[in-house]
């Protein structure tokens, strides 16, 4: 059986650990002051790898966050995956020379094509890209705008330059805790060949077990949010439960 992995996250904005309601900035929860000490509970309930976005980043499309992921990164024994803000080569490097284990391309797949494939070449497993979509097409800009390019269709384009793993959010089931959209993810990972990652949606362990039933078919791991932080989901128990 293919490795299964869950992916607690932690959202960044103004230094504090958050959680926005379908991608909307103005439906923000605040759930904690210190991604570290987040992070170090994380870490310390089990898990393997943690989720970290700047959110700021991601809406000023530069790194503003970049200190709490690269403390987490440097001072605890986990494996980071960073998104948010990262549009240059030299964030990039600044990120993967300073700890973090795998960096996230989002906008910048679509927008900028070219800098997505050098990357890929040069950093190929420690680089995934995010695909980020509303009713199937990508989202840019912290996801306030729409592309007229499915995620599919820029998944296989990515694939085709060595992308290996995959993000896959469904805006419109993120921060609702209503169940992923199993079936666009799956989707994906058939149509890529690729491994998928899943984010959005998940409201419970049961969900957390749908997708990890078809790790089989492509769908490498969750990422989960705003269940843990509401107790929905203990990443314990969770991380135990994949294994």
């Amino acid at each position: 059986m293919s490795d299964f992995i869950v992916y607690p996250a932690i959202d960044i904005r103004d230094g504090n650990c958050v959680r926005l309601f379908q991608g909307d900035y103005n439906q923000e929860t605040v759930y904690g002051n210190s991604p570290f000490e987040m992070a170090a509970s994380f870490a310390e309930a089990g898990a393997a790898w943690i989720h970290m976005v700047d959110l700021d980043g991601a809406k000023e499309k530069r790194r503003i966050n970049h200190a709490h992921v690269v403390r987490a990164a440097r001072e605890l024994d986990v494996r980071i995956q960073v998104g948010g803000g990262i549009r240059t080569e030299e964030d990039v490097d600044y990120y993967l020379s300073n700890g973090v284990d795998r960096v996230i391309l989002g906008s910048v797949a679509l927008q900028y094509p070219e800098f997505a494939r050098d990357m890929l070449e040069k950093h190929s497993s420690r680089i995934a890209i995010g695909l980020d979509a509303r009713d199937g097409y990508v989202a840019v800009n912290g996801w306030l705008d729409t592309s007229e390019v499915t995620a599919v269709e820029l998944g296989r384009e990515m694939a085709a330059h060595g992308a290996e793993t995959f993000i896959f959010t469904d805006i419109s089931t993120d921060g609702t805790m209503t169940g992923p959209n199993v079936e666009a993810t799956r989707q994906l990972a058939e149509a890529t060949g690729v491994n998928v990652i899943a984010s959005g949606g998940i409201g419970t362990m049961e969900d957390v077990r749908n997708l990890a039933e078809k790790r089989n078919k492509g769908i490498a791991g969750v990422i989960v949010g705003k269940a843990i932080y509401t107790g929905k989901v203990d990443v314990a128990e969770a991380v135990k439960e994949v294994q």
